[in-house]
């Protein structure tokens, strides 16, 4: 049967500490994300742009910044996600910045215990958005959403799901990882996470990094990636509002989703945090797309199963 990817654009930036994130939407659709993928026979429906408030650019209050806002927009995209995954799609979230994970992730938990699955999310970022209102050096929520989704942060985010937590740290494995502010650091530690940081991909491999990742997936089990652009080394991806030095070269990023899409498991994912703004020639949007085409099966050869 014909996989069913329904695309959804949240265009905001109103968790980021930088403009342009809102942008992303678009740039990834003049990339050709749709007729790529349907490049590949797959079925594609572009429910267009999700609605919600502008960006007021203030400051923090009360260690966040725009929580009123962060909370709409995410409902809209839980919403969004929860009735593709209800009508059996397969829900792409084109953002925006990486706070929507919150309403999207809470979306796939409420799916998977409606339908009795497992959820495994592989967080693909270089940054651990583990921060809290008590920890956060600046108050963007886009620093965020893992802790919220674990279960600390504003009540309104932390209940978006239909239980709390929406996920506990043993679903969530982070890859990439290179950039963790100072009290966060302790609290991932605290909290147990599995984090497979750029030290461990160094000395492992990303073969290693992404089979560890991946242990004990089963058919009872549902794959969300939740994949920020920053996640990628800048030299190959400059268009994104947070530049971390030292990330996955393109043949990593390739190894890591080629190995996603052996798995057949892929049900979910968000694609975060793209900013043409900063972009040059749409050349990260372009990338995009081209991982994101991988880990719907592209590849040099056809493998053997």
């Amino acid at each position: 049967m014909t996989q069913r990817i329904v695309l959804i654009g949240a265009p905001t930036d109103i968790g980021a500490g930088a403009r342009g994130a809102s942008m992303g939407p678009e740039a990834l659709r003049v990339a050709d994300i749709k007729p790529i993928l349907e490049s590949h026979g797959l079925s594609v429906e572009d429910h267009g742009n999700l609605a919600g408030p502008t960006n007021p650019w203030l400051p923090p209050v009360a260690g966040y910044r725009h929580l009123a806002e962060v909370i709409e927009w995410n409902r809209a995209v839980h919403d969004a996600m929860l009735a593709a995954l209800q009508a059996g799609q397969l829900p792409i979230l084109l953002g925006g910045d990486h706070s929507l994970a919150v309403g999207s992730i809470s979306a796939v938990a409420r799916h998977c215990r409606a339908v009795g699955k497992k959820l495994r999310v592989l967080w693909l970022d270089a940054h651990a958005d583990f921060n809290t209102s008590t920890i956060t050096p600046s108050g963007n929520l886009h620093g965020m959403p893992v802790a919220c989704l674990c279960g600390h942060g504003p009540a309104e985010l932390v209940s978006m799901s239909d239980q709390v937590p929406a996920i506990e740290p043993w679903n969530i494995y982070q890859i990439g990882i290179r950039s963790v502010d100072q009290g966060e650091k302790r609290f991932v530690h605290e909290m147990g996470l599995d984090v497979f940081d750029m030290r461990f991909i160094d000395e492992n491999g990303m073969r290693h990094t992404m089979e560890q990742a991946l242990l004990g997936l089963d058919d009872n089990t549902h794959l969300h990636v939740s994949f920020d652009v920053d996640f990628l080394d800048p030299e190959i991806a400059p268009g994104v509002g947070t530049l971390v030095p030292g990330g996955p070269t393109y043949r990593e990023a390739q190894l890591c989703m080629e190995m996603i899409a052996d798995t057949g498991r892929l049900a979910s994912l968000d694609v975060v945090e793209l900013n043409p703004a900063l972009d040059v020639r749409n050349k990260t949007a372009d990338l995009a797309v081209d991982l994101i085409e991988s880990l719907f099966g592209k590849s040099t050869l056809m493998r053997r199963s």
